[in-house]
């Protein structure tokens, strides 16, 4: 496919159908190190990646596989498909889930490729979309013993015969003379299937093509069976197990072992038996061992996705929190009061925001140094986490000022959770922190009473701490419009 998928995937792909397969393995690490779904814009990116996928399925690598499948089928216009590369797409697509096993939709899709590529009017599309349901009809066939069998072999016949008619020397060409020759020799055509098997190797050899190289073996050792010829079927059916081997087709590997064995039973050769045998027990076990490491590499998937959403969630919550004090941040504040408020007036409770302003501070820092600021600071969150409930939601908006959001207030009122607090930093040593001091610290307390957004509150209590500090600070002031509970306020005592 020169004109459908970039050089280094159709390269990855040469590799694995040659047999090199630890080379193969490297140029896809290469392809895909930025990322696997990356494919340029010139390129149709439905066909890349389940071109993509067929290459990571052949190369064990199964979640990525399945992953690439998955985003290229949702890529296709599948109510309306039209193109040469929409044919190439659903073709290789159905290809891909008759290897994995997935053959309810397989054929279906191959079929459908097959009248896209025909609307389309491409021959070299139309003859590697027949090939490919052709091929799909055949291992149907051989796998089954029903009265539809024969009718399969015969429509795959008529398939590979168009493909070879619509395309010249090549890959394409070499797969269907071959998978055409065991289509022959399924109807009884023997003669006709030995010429095209023959034909098949001859042209196979040079361009290292072994799969149609294993296929065309197999139909040799099929006719000679048929001929009683066996020992000359066991060659042949070695060598197709062989070829079938080295390029890893596990779907080969196992009808190609087991054929060997019944050949070898017929000739009585326990012994080849045997080793044919083992080698139907190791192609399984290749496919077994192959979805076992697929299903690991998932697990080791879903184990990094779910770290990478810790550490987002972590990430998350630390930009939700102020490194200073650990109480939530301005942010934090914005986006969860509004839940909370709205969750506590559903519950019928009266929300109260508190506004609380640390008295003094500039002369904290500028007497006692910044450091001096900072400790004062996370010894007012301390009183606040102390003298609230766990789930009040504590704040430091900026710099000295603090936000209380009490989020159930059937208890008490927030006046008298306020108060508590202006009277905890009151009665506070802050000689620990800050020495012998002329001015410690002392907080002054807006309150407001909702129902109402954050915006209101803040507005409303923000009034209400103005009146504190212009009263003479270390005062708890409540705002006029809180309803009809009495005002409660605390002159400095100090």
């Amino acid at each position: 496919m020169p004109g459908r998928l970039p050089a280094q995937d159709r390269q990855v792909r040469l590799l694995l159908d040659s047999g090199r397969f630890e080379a193969a393995g490297a140029a896809f690490d290469e392809l895909t190190a930025v990322r696997p779904n990356l494919v340029a814009d010139q390129w149709d990116r439905a066909t890349v990646l389940v071109h993509r996928a067929s290459l990571a399925w052949r190369l064990d690598r199964i979640p990525l596989a399945l992953e690439l499948a998955a985003e290229g089928w949702t890529e296709l216009d599948v109510d309306r498909p039209s193109g040469i590369a929409a044919a190439h797409t659903i073709s290789m697509l159905g290809h891909l889930l008759e290897t994995i096993g997935h053959r309810a939709p397989a054929l279906e899709l191959m079929a459908l490729a097959v009248q896209v590529a025909r609307a389309a009017g491409d021959d070299d599309t139309l003859a590697q979309c027949l090939c490919r349901e052709a091929n799909a009809l055949v291992f149907r066939a051989v796998s089954r013993r029903s009265e539809s069998r024969e009718e399969q072999f015969r429509l795959a016949r008529a398939l590979f015969e168009e493909s070879r008619a619509l395309t010249g020397p090549g890959q394409v060409y070499r797969s269907a003379l071959a998978g055409g020759a065991r289509a022959h020799a399924g109807v009884g055509e023997h003669e006709t299937a030995e010429r095209l098997a023959a034909e098949a190797l001859r042209l196979s050899t040079p361009a290292e093509d072994l799969f149609s190289a294993s296929v065309a073996n197999w139909v040799l050792a099929v006719v000679r069976r048929e001929q009683h010829e066996l020992p000359e079927a066991r060659t042949y059916a070695s060598r197709a197990l062989d070829r079938a081997e080295t390029i890893r087709d596990t779907q080969l590997m196992m009808q190609f072992s087991l054929d060997l064995a019944a050949i070898c039973d017929e000739l009585s050769d326990p012994v080849g038996e045997s080793a044919a045998l083992r080698r139907t027990v190791s192609a399984s076990r290749l496919a077994v061992e192959t979805l076992q490491e697929g299903l690991g590499q998932a697990l080791e998937q879903r184990r990094v996705a779910v770290q990478a959403q810790r550490m987002a969630m972590a990430a998350q919550e630390a930009a939700l929190r102020d490194p200073l004090t650990g109480l939530t941040n301005r942010l934090g504040l914005e986006r969860r009061a509004p839940a909370l408020l709205e969750q506590t007036a559903a519950q019928g409770r009266i929300p109260w925001l508190m506004l609380v302003d640390v008295d003094w501070f500039k002369d904290v820092n500028d007497g006692a140094g910044h450091a001096a600021g900072d400790a004062a600071l996370q010894e007012v969150a301390h009183l606040l986490r102390r003298e609230c409930r766990a789930d009040d939601l504590i704040c430091r908006w900026a710099g000295d000022e603090f936000v209380v959001l009490l989020v159930d207030s059937a208890d008490e009122s927030g006046p008298v959770v306020a108060e508590r607090i202006r009277a905890a930093v009151d009665a506070h040593d802050w000689r620990l922190v800050l020495g012998r001091t002329k001015q410690p610290p002392t907080v002054s307390i807006g309150v407001a009473a909702g129902p109402a957004e954050l915006d209101h509150l803040f507005s409303a209590a923000d009034i209400a701490l103005y009146r504190a500090k212009r009263a003479g600070r270390n005062r708890v002031e409540i705002d006029q419009d809180s309803g009809d509970l009495p005002s409660i306020s605390r002159t400095d005592s100090r």
